[in-house]
């Protein structure tokens, strides 16, 4: 009585198994597991689809970094031998340009 308050439940052994009981048995088990290998398969298709869209999309983000270093090196070429030319008055109009808005932006802010 005590085990079947604690969720114990009593299933008879059978006492006789025959044939067709075991056949029937194996038959309903293969049909569960043919069931799981078609839901691995689609599983593991999705995921090699999956693999081949991430790598796509990986490559593309290669090249584009690829692209833009390139770009960032040529800009950062211009810019030092900008900086080591006889040009030394634009970075004096620079600083004055930016003297004035920063003048300008607190004048707006102020009276505002």
């Amino acid at each position: 009585m005590r085990r079947a308050r604690e969720g114990y439940h009593y299933q008879p052994v059978p006492r006789v198994a025959t044939e067709d009981t075991i056949e029937n048995e194996n038959e309903r088990m293969a049909e569960e597991l043919s069931g799981k290998i078609s839901s691995l398969k689609y599983i593991s298709i999705e995921l090699g689809n999956e693999v081949r869209d991430q790598e796509k999309l990986l490559r593309g983000l290669d090249d584009d970094v690829d692209r833009s270093s390139g770009f960032l090196g040529k800009t950062m070429g211009r810019v030092l031998r900008l900086g080591k030319g006889n040009h030394n008055y634009y970075i004096f109009y620079l600083f004055l340009f930016s003297i004035f808005v920063f003048f300008l932006l607190y004048i707006i802010l102020k009276f505002r």
